[in-house]
Formats: structure tokens, C-alpha cells, sequence
């Protein structure tokens, strides 16, 4: 015997399906929305892309070009070809400027990291206070040229506080911003304090993301503190950490304005940082070819040493399942 099927769904005639989708429009998903969706993203977009373009972009190319020529601002530039480069490499001044950067890069970044790490743990196991948070953002607020010359007045060797605390002590006064051996410690060690408190809020974050599990199930193991933060607390935190060194170092190397107002590039280039020796070649001696050349040498640097910190770091790559 067989059984009579069920009656076929009742469809809608074509003109009334048509009229239908026309009032509905196209289904989620489709390709219309997919172009509205893009011109709404090249609509929020355009205004940051129009700013990297012309203040970014556009000057690199330009200066890369003008590596390649003579120009000091008056007349119009003539290509030279590598000289610039040729002129560089066989700069002693150069070549110290560099070695001066690297020594402030590395006072710079060895103490601030330890320092903001060190911060930033005991606000995470000891207090997650507001309050202290903002008092440790407080020198950050504060801008480069300001806080140097609160510093410069500071440890003035005959005037500034530092020097009168020294001198109450019984020893002699030291000439932080006026000797060889201390100006780009000093310098360091002022962008440190400027800096450490936005660092270690950096580092901070990067701590709140590690689950309490972890410390909690280490304790009832019964490991120490000390055997918790490098089990887990380093694991864990070393793709933050690795972003914050790469920032850190790349804004170590462009350092300018705390020696521009300390120290000028003395005494005899002891703290001449390469930004401050391309600054006095483009606008003191309008070698702005020359200066050029320099400033993609310093980029070219930067990008080896950028690549080579996220590879090494395994900054791309997190510990936390």
C-alpha cells in the first residue's frame, strides 16, 4: 500500500519573491554588505592613513632621497651619488656618536627594565591601588625638556641640591652633567626615572592577563615567591616584556631633547648622541644631505636590531595556553 506524501512546501509566486527580496535587500553576508562594511573601514581609516602618508611616509622617501645628494637648504640638491655614505663611514665623530648612543641604550634600558619590572610586580602581589598607579605615572607626564632641566638645576656641582646633600656629607662634589665619565650615566639615569613609572604600568597589564590559578596551585605545590615569579611569572610575561623592550629601545636610540637642554653634546661629545649629532648637521651646519645620510643608517639600524629582538624574544609566541 503506499503512502501518500506530504504536500509540498507552499512557495511564493516569482513577482511576489521578487518584490520580497528588493524590500529585504541581499542576505546578511553578501557581497553588498561586504562593500559597505569596506567603505565604511576606508572612511574611518582615511584620516590616519592621510597622516602616516604625508608625516611619515612621504618624509622617510624624502629623506632617503636626500641621503643621495648635496643640500643645505638654500639651493637645490645635487646629487652626490654615496659620498654621504663614503663620508660617514670615515667620520670619527660619527662612529662616537654611535658608541655614545649605545652606552646610554644600554644604562637606559638595563636599569629602567629591571626597575619597571621590580614595580610592577609588587603592584600586582601587594597592592592593585588607583592611587599608587597614578603616582607612579607621575614623572611620565611630565616632558623631556622639563624634567631635564628639573635635573640640571638639581645636581648643579655648585648650586643644585644634590651637590649641597653631597657636600653636608663630607665628600666631594661631582660634576654629574659637566664630567666624561658621568653625563650619559646622569642623562640615562634621568630618563629612566622620567620613564620607568609608564613602563612598569606596561608591564603591570601584561601581569593582570596571568591567570591567579597559576599562583594558587604553585603555593599549595609549595614554591617560594621567587621560584613563582620565574616559573611563571617570566614565561608568561615575556611577549609583553618583548613588545616594552622593543619600544623601549627603539625610543633609547632617538634620545634628544634631555641632552639638548643638559649638556649640549658635551663636555668634549661625551654625551653628542647621534640623533643630537644629526640635529647639529642638518640645522647648525645645513648639511641636511649629510644628516640624511645619517638618519637612514640610524633607520637601518633600528630595523635590524628591531627584527633581531622580536626573533630572539619570540615576541610573536606566548606561553599562555
Amino acid at each position: 500500500m503506499t503512502i501518500a506524501s506530504s504536500s509540498p512546501p507552499s512557495r511564493l509566486p516569482t513577482g511576489a519573491a521578487a518584490e520580497v527580496r528588493s524590500r529585504t535587500g541581499p542576505p546578511p553576508g553578501g557581497a553588498g554588505e561586504d562593500r559597505g562594511d569596506g567603505r565604511l573601514a576606508a572612511l574611518f581609516i582615511a584620516p590616519a592613513l592621510l597622516g602616516f602618508v604625508v608625516f611619515l611616509l612621504w618624509p622617510t622617501l624624502r629623506g632617503v632621497y636626500l641621503s643621495f645628494t648635496r643640500y643645505n637648504l638654500l639651493t637645490p640638491a645635487q646629487w652626490v651619488g654615496l659620498d654621504n655614505y663614503v663620508r660617514m663611514v670615515n667620520d670619527p665623530i660619527f662612529w662616537n656618536s654611535l658608541w655614545v648612543t649605545v652606552e646610554y641604550v644600554v644604562i637606559n634600558i638595563g636599569v629602567q627594565t629591571v626597575a619597571a619590572l621590580a614595580i610592577a610586580v609588587l603592584l600586582q602581589r601587594l597592592t592593585r591601588s588607583a592611587v599608587l598607579r597614578g603616582i607612579v605615572l607621575t614623572p611620565y607626564l611630565m616632558s623631556n625638556v622639563v624634567a631635564g632641566l628639573v635635573w640640571l638645576w638639581l645636581l648643579d656641582t655648585q648650586l643644585g641640591i644634590g651637590n649641597e646633600i653631597i657636600g653636608a656629607a663630607g665628600l666631594d662634589r661631582v660634576p654629574f652633567l659637566a664630567d666624561e665619565t658621568w653625563a650619559i650615566p646622569t642623562i640615562a639615569l634621568i630618563n629612566v626615572w622620567r620613564h620607568v613609572g609608564y613602563t612598569a604600568l606596561l608591564l603591570f597589564a601584561g601581569l593582570q592577563a596571568i591567570p591567579d590559578d597559576m599562583y594558587e596551585a604553585a603555593r599549595v605545590d609549595g614554591a617560594s615567591e621567587w621560584r613563582m615569579f620565574w616559573r611563571i611569572t617570566m614565561p608568561l610575561l615575556r611577549p609583553v616584556l618583548a613588545v616594552v623592550l622593543i619600544m623601549t629601545v627603539i625610543g633609547s636610540f632617538q634620545v634628544f631633547d634631555t641632552v639638548a637642554v643638559t649638556t649640549a653634546g658635551g663636555p668634549a661629545n661625551a654625551t653628542n648622541v647621534l640623533q643630537y649629532y644629526i640635529y647639529g648637521s642638518a640645522f647648525g651646519r645645513f648639511q641636511f644631505g649629510y644628516a640624511s645620510a645619517m638618519s637612514v643608517a640610524l633607520l637601518a639600524v633600528l630595523s635590524a636590531i628591531t627584527v633581531l629582538q622580536y626573533r630572539l624574544t619570540r615576541a610573536g609566541r606566548t606561553d599562555l595556553g
